[in-house]
């Protein structure tokens, strides 16, 4: 991979999506949390999951800012740079997965509404999350089988090259990955991505056919399909195409990094989804932004009323300075 890339860039994406991100996910986990406790539903557990994925990438992006800042030098330890790499890969497919399962519970929620709910159960979102994490973390785990644990031709394991935080590759390894990568492509984006499309087109299309269903209730579900699709197409595709291009030309592209930081977006664009997908997350939404609300103009006023209070004194001398004056004026004249 090359190294020739914007710094400033790097760091601008991580800043601003470690800023967005970590205050509206951490919102989103704590509504998620009490509400799965309370009274668990399918969709709240597949967006609980969806949640804690996205805060595991944003608690290890300031490593991403650290390296960024070193001019992409690595100076941490390499147990860190692999957990780093291993949790961001990991947090795109398993976003990718979740927001799969989401769009088959809202489909078969409109589609069979009386067969899902005589068949909705908590257990088989549980089920379905844990599947999930160990599908996306496995394959994910293969970059570092393969470059840790492949040996040279004389028995010893290959060296790694611990001043970067990137992965390096023997041409027979590359053979290997880049089949992996393809199957990634293949099982992790486009099986997906299909599945969404072909479950929000007839989500929607049922939805809107609906003659009694209000009509903010269509729009929640026409902004909670162009979150998921826009999510899908500018944050995973770019990156997952990569690995196609990669494999036709038997070596990474260099642009696959630009492709990698259109991923780490996405923890800021799945706040969107939370927000179209439960009336909790819209409700938690606007009391906070109510508070902060409150809170800026206790603020506001606090600063404006020494002002005042200053601005009055100051009235107050001057008024009875001209009075002074007026006072002296009037004895000064002739009786």
């Amino acid at each position: 991979m090359s190294l020739n890339i914007s710094i400033p860039l790097l760091l601008t994406v991580y800043i601003v999506t470690f800023v967005i991100g970590l205050p509206s996910n951490l919102l989103a986990f704590y509504t998620f949390l009490v509400k799965v406790r309370q009274k668990p539903a399918p969709v709240d557990i597949l967006l609980l999951n969806l949640t804690v994925s996205d805060i595991l990438l944003l608690v290890f992006l300031p490593f991403k800012m650290v390296e960024a800042a070193s001019g992409m030098e690595w100076p941490l330890s390499g147990f860190l740079c692999q957990l780093t790499n291993f949790i961001y890969y990991s947090s795109i497919y398993i976003s990718s997965l979740f927001l799969m399962a989401i769009s088959v519970e809202r489909y078969l929620g409109v589609a069979f509404p009386i067969k899902y709910k005589l068949w909705r159960r908590p257990a088989y979102a549980i089920a379905a999350s844990v599947i999930f994490w160990v599908v996306a973390c496995s394959h994910c785990s293969i970059f570092y089988i393969l470059q840790y644990h492949d040996q040279s031709p004389n028995g010893t394991v290959a060296a790694h090259n611990e001043s970067h935080c990137s992965e390096h590759f023997s041409p027979t390894q590359l053979q290997v990955l880049l089949c992996v990568q393809l199957e990634f492509f293949i099982v992790l984006f486009c099986l997906p991505f299909i599945i969404t499309v072909f479950c929000y087109v007839n989500f929607v299309r049922i939805l809107v056919a609906l003659p009694n269903i209000l009509a903010r209730k269509k729009q929640r579900a026409v902004g909670l399909v162009v979150a998921t699709l826009f999510n899908f197409i500018v944050c995973f595709a770019p990156y997952n195409l990569s690995h196609v291009v990669g494999f036709v030309q038997n070596d990474s592209p260099p642009w696959k990094v630009y492709a990698l930081l259109l991923s780490t977006l996405n923890t800021c664009l799945d706040p969107a989804i939370f927000y179209f997908s439960s009336t909790i997350v819209q409700w938690s939404i606007t009391n906070c932004l109510a508070s902060l609300r409150h809170k800026l103009s206790t603020l506001m006023a606090r600063c404006h009323l020494p002002c005042l209070t200053c601005c009055g004194e100051g009235g107050s001398e001057v008024e009875a300075a001209s009075g002074d004056k007026g006072e002296l004026s009037t004895n000064s004249l002739p009786r």
